[in-house]
């Protein structure tokens, strides 16, 4: 293993020596390092930006999916507790189920023998209170995917500025170094804020769709209820 390494080394100065460039690894971690202190903050506030929208995700795609849970055989039950005028049998019911689409039947069922059409606007004004409980922090979502890049940018923006600063006050001689790894850490927040941005984009959506699903469940459960209130008896 000596021998290797010294064999490595000799190679190392005979390529120094002939003039021929020595291949340089790029590290993520140095570039953060050495990017100053504006450089770290902005890739600090990225990787909080990106560890809030992981949980917000995480948080909400178990919240939802619990949502979701409703026993096929539910409407059903209230339809037959309904017919029966057993409306104390299908309060418990909708208790146990414990889910938006069991609240949103037990608000309808409160207001049995009251007109249609309160009915219908109590089980509508219930349903926007569920829709904002499940949508609960995912707006937030949105402002991540759209400031992160933006942050990242600045970021950009302030390491060009720095390397501009370190040329004009190079007193005529750039070095090449200086301004290349001024740039490499000028694009490397660039990077840690399209990633963080794309990373919160994604999440958004996959949310949107799978509370858009839960929300046409609702309503499918809604209009079958007023519906069976309707049925003559």
């Amino acid at each position: 293993m000596l021998i290797s390494l010294l064999q490595k080394t000799a190679k190392q100065g005979e390529a120094l020596a002939d003039g021929e460039p020595v291949e340089k690894t790029l590290s993520i971690i140095e570039l953060v390092t050495t990017g100053g202190t504006a450089g770290m903050l902005i890739i600090g506030i990225l990787f909080v930006l990106l560890i809030a929208a992981i949980y917000i995700y995480f948080e909400r795609i178990f919240a939802i999916k619990e949502a979701s849970k409703v026993d096929s055989n539910f409407m059903n039950q209230i339809r037959d507790y309904v017919s029966d005028g057993k409306v104390d049998s299908a309060q418990n019911l909708c208790s146990q189920a414990n889910s938006p689409v069991s609240r949103l039947i037990s608000k309808g069922i409160s207001r049995i023998g009251k007109p249609l059409e309160d009915i219908n606007t109590a089980i509508e004004n219930a349903g926007r209170l569920e829709v904002y409980s499940l949508e609960k922090n995912v707006s937030v979502l949105a402002t991540i995917s759209g400031a992160a890049p933006m942050i990242g940018f600045l970021g950009t923006v302030i390491g060009m500025i720095l390397s501009i600063f370190e040329i004009a006050n190079s007193g005529g001689s750039i070095d090449i170094k200086t301004l290349a790894d001024g740039l490499y850490t000028a694009m490397t927040t660039t990077v840690g804020g399209l990633i963080v941005g794309i990373v919160a984009y994604i999440a958004y959506n996959h949310l949107v769709v799978k509370t858009d699903k839960i929300v046409y469940q609702m309503e499918a459960n809604s209009l079958e209820f007023l519906d069976l209130l309707n049925e003559p008896i």
